[in-house]
């Protein structure tokens, strides 16, 4: 897929926003502290995918119904982001 100027430059405002929130986040900053008190210097890298699907083909796919369930990882990970799952 390719992108317009307007797209690829929404997608970096994404991006920017999820990175200065994992920066700015007290538990990710205090595991760190944390890490570096052990007499560690973490080095994180993140990889970031984010896929796109045009709004009327979601509307289209809701309406089917997907096996999928989340990790007792996946659950603690999203907690730790402070993202709620229902």
């Amino acid at each position: 897929m390719k992108f317009n100027e307007d797209q690829k430059q929404a997608l970096k405002e994404l991006g920017d926003a999820i990175n200065e929130a994992v920066e700015m986040s007290t538990s990710v900053n205090d595991a760190i502290e944390r890490l570096r008190e052990m007499g560690y210097e973490p080095n994180l890298n993140m990889k970031l995918e984010i896929a796109l699907e045009e709004i009327e083909e979601a509307r289209e796919s809701d309406s089917d119904e997907l096996d999928f369930e989340f990790t007792e990882d996946d659950l603690r990970t999203l907690k730790r982001m402070k993202i709620a799952v229902d």
